[in-house]
């Protein structure tokens, strides 16, 4: 008796399907040293979550039809009761997870968290602990799960092997931009809308001086010496997370000031991605209400 269950594949040999014309490459856009991606964000595109948020920045090195080089997805479910069995909280248990898709790198990650990944969610869990107000749900938990669909790394690129991890603060600033929309789409009240933003000291090739730019692309540069990702509420005008990477040359003392001050700038600008994003998904409401 033949398994039902089993999908049989072509009996015969097949031919992968030919173009007559084929398709036309992108050509690489040459972004300025101060200049932010485009970021693309949109909440609830979760339904099973009580908030969720989907997050896409470009690839100005892409050639390919994508044109992306970071997505994420973030879902939030609570606030919700804890068990009786667990001790009396007066503020909100919040509960970080960061995962990579198996495929969402050139090297193929595990199914389990790795060092890496349990970082990135310490880093997350701080960043917006300083954003939502706590004391307003006592006993209750919230679960905030990050799931990075592709990483912020070029594939094509023949020197991807020494990136040594420094795409992880982009990672980071993504998690944070995308997780804030993600509570704001839950309803859970914060002091602020939180953003992350980073800067990097670089060197473009092997004989020009460091200098500091707005959300690096990795793949762009010769060597990377330092990098910096802050967590950042614009309104409040406070830091809730400073991850710092990298050594910094000894003869310029004020040159971690000036990394902060960048980031702040590309904080500054996610943080109106998400204020546009949010106004977008009130929008249909208020036109109903009206």
């Amino acid at each position: 008796m033949a398994d039902r269950r089993r999908i049989n594949g072509p009996v015969g040999p097949t031919a992968p399907p030919v173009y007559d014309c084929p398709q036309s490459r992108r050509v690489a856009k040459q972004l300025d040293d101060n200049a932010i991606r485009k970021i693309f964000l949109k909440t609830g595109v979760t339904p099973s979550a009580s908030g969720s948020a989907y997050l896409e920045i470009e690839d100005p090195n892409a050639t390919g039809p994508s044109g992306t080089s970071l997505k994420l997805t973030c879902t939030v479910h609570g606030p919700r009761a804890l068990p009786r069995s667990a001790p009396f909280s007066p503020h909100i248990i919040l509960s970080t997870h960061v995962k990579y898709a198996p495929f969402a790198t050139r090297q193929r990650r595990g199914y389990l968290r790795d060092s890496s990944e349990r970082d990135l969610g310490v880093h997350l869990e701080t960043a917006l602990r300083g954003a939502i107000i706590a004391d307003r749900w006592p006993k209750s938990g919230v679960d905030i799960i990050v799931t990075i669909i592709e990483g912020d790394q070029n594939r094509d690129s023949p020197e991807y092997d020494r990136d040594e991890g420094w795409d992880m603060m982009n990672v980071l600033s993504g998690c944070i931009t995308v997780a804030s929309a993600a509570i704001a789409d839950a309803g859970i009240d914060c002091v602020d809308t939180v953003a992350g933003g980073v800067a990097a000291l670089v060197a473009k090739d092997d004989k020009s001086q460091p200098s500091i730019v707005l959300d690096p692309d990795v793949a762009r540069y010769h060597k990377i010496f330092a990098a910096c990702c802050v967590a950042y509420l614009p309104t409040r005008d406070e830091v809730t997370n400073i991850w710092f990477k990298g050594q910094l040359p000894g003869a310029d003392a004020m040159i971690y000031n000036k990394m902060v001050e960048r980031s702040l700038i590309a904080c500054r600008n996610a943080n109106q991605v998400v204020v546009l994003a949010l106004k977008e998904a009130i929008r249909p409401a208020q036109q109903d209400s009206s």
